[in-house]
């Protein structure tokens, strides 16, 4: 793997897979869990590759950073998953400078989203970010893009309505509850996994569905308890899974797993079921599709889901780019400028550093008076116009267009016509 790589943007990459071109399947292959994420920093950084984050979500997976190359990318993110760098390849997109920047404010504020204005994308890219930050992968310039992102999706939820109304996968899971299964209060509803997407699933349930016969079962206990205690639910151990699930009418999965954790075997000699798989990777296992009386959604049927709010929001997209175009190019100034201030800082240290020598050199003859300093003036300008004079003969192919900076940059005022 090449390391060696520029911070310009012509080296900027995004490398990705999203929901445009893969199922949920294919996707779950190439998800990365938070022990995988700090696996891929730790590598990164041992080969050079530390500028970047990696969004993993349900409906994408995505690296953004600095690199020689996007292959770079490709290789450092297969490592982890159970896909293949192969199939990734075939699957993948990569843009790269400008196009790679945008693409970000895009996904960051809702437009590139399998639903259209999902704000919960910015909280997974800001804290995906972070967590590279305290692994020491993130740099200067993908943290005040980031910054810059975070703040596009505040501007663009106040100030459109991109992301009016009630639309998300688990707003998406209820109404379909609502619209498929009968009698929907009297229900008996397991949910798994009590994570964020898990509790907004169950509080949109208890709003909007007006059900409480709901009973909560996590890997960690003690979240299930919180969580059920304060909204006055059920909650069962995760070692009761199987008798929970045969007795429920309904069962929401929202966990975040590597294998499925419902199996076909929990529903042997059941009555009918009513599965969603929230979860990327699926956690419900393929065979539980194969059985006529339990039917299973999983999160790319759900986002299917089209209403007037979408409708709606395709109307405030123009207003939406209309605000990234104005913070991109504002971000690209502080680029551009930050370039230049590098440069600038070295040419003072240049300038100082001949000064020095020739104020020294003037110090160490001892008959050094004050009047000296313009002699020792005209040679710091002297040596100046020496070093300026040799690059343009050195670069002949490019001398005019030294000696035409030049000219603009020190207001010389001369025709070159």
């Amino acid at each position: 793997m090449q390391v060696s790589h520029s911070r310009d943007i012509a080296n900027f990459f995004v490398v990705g897979i999203n929901y445009k071109k893969t199922d949920a399947a294919i996707r779950g292959l190439f998800a990365i869990n938070p022990s995988q994420y700090e696996q891929l920093l730790a590598h990164g950084k041992s080969v050079q590759l530390n500028d970047f984050f990696i969004l993993s979500t349900c409906n994408r997976t995505e690296i953004y950073g600095f690199a020689n190359q996007a292959q770079d990318f490709m290789e450092l993110l297969c490592r982890e998953t159970n896909g293949n760098l192969e199939q990734f390849e075939q699957i993948a997109y990569v843009k790269k400078g400008e196009e790679a920047i945008r693409h970000l404010y895009q996904v960051g504020t809702g437009l590139d989203s399998q639903i259209l204005g999902d704000y919960e994308v910015v909280g997974q890219i800001r804290n995906a970010a972070k967590f590279s930050k305290q692994q020491q992968c993130l740099g200067g310039f993908l943290e005040r893009l980031v910054n810059s992102v975070v703040q596009v999706s505040k501007l663009i939820k106040n100030e459109t309505s991109l992301s009016a109304g009630t639309v998300s996968v688990a707003f998406a899971a209820v109404r379909l509850l609502g619209n498929r299964v009968p009698d929907i209060k009297n229900k008996n509803i397991v949910l798994l996994g009590v994570g964020k997407i898990g509790r907004n699933t169950c509080k949109n349930m208890m709003d909007y569905l007006g059900t409480s016969n709901i009973t909560l079962v996590n890997r960690t206990a003690a979240a299930a308890v919180e969580f059920a205690c304060a909204h006055g639910l059920q909650h069962a151990p995760i070692e009761s899974l199987e008798p929970v699930l045969h007795a429920a009418d309904v069962i929401l999965v929202a966990t975040n797993a590597p294998q499925p954790t419902v199996l076909a075997r929990y529903f042997e000699n059941t009555s009918p079921k009513f599965v969603i798989d929230l979860s990327i990777p699926f956690n419900v296992e393929d065979k539980v599709r194969t059985l006529p009386h339990v039917q299973v959604v999983n999160v790319d049927e759900l986002s299917k889901v089209q209403d007037e709010t979408l409708q709606m929001r395709q109307h405030e997209i123009p207003k939406a780019i209309a605000i990234i175009d104005e913070h991109m190019q504002e971000f690209l100034y502080w680029f551009r400028m930050r370039k230049h201030a590098v440069v600038l800082k070295a040419v003072k240290e240049k300038l100082t550093e001949i000064h020095s020598k020739e104020i020294q050199q003037q110090k160490n003859n001892a008959g050094f008076q004050l009047e000296d300093i313009e002699e020792v003036s005209s040679r710091i300008i002297q040596k100046m116009i020496n070093l300026m004079a040799g690059k343009v003969r050195r670069d002949t192919e490019k001398s005019d267009q030294y000696i035409a900076l030049i000219n603009d940059i020190f207001e010389a005022g001369v025709n070159q016509d």
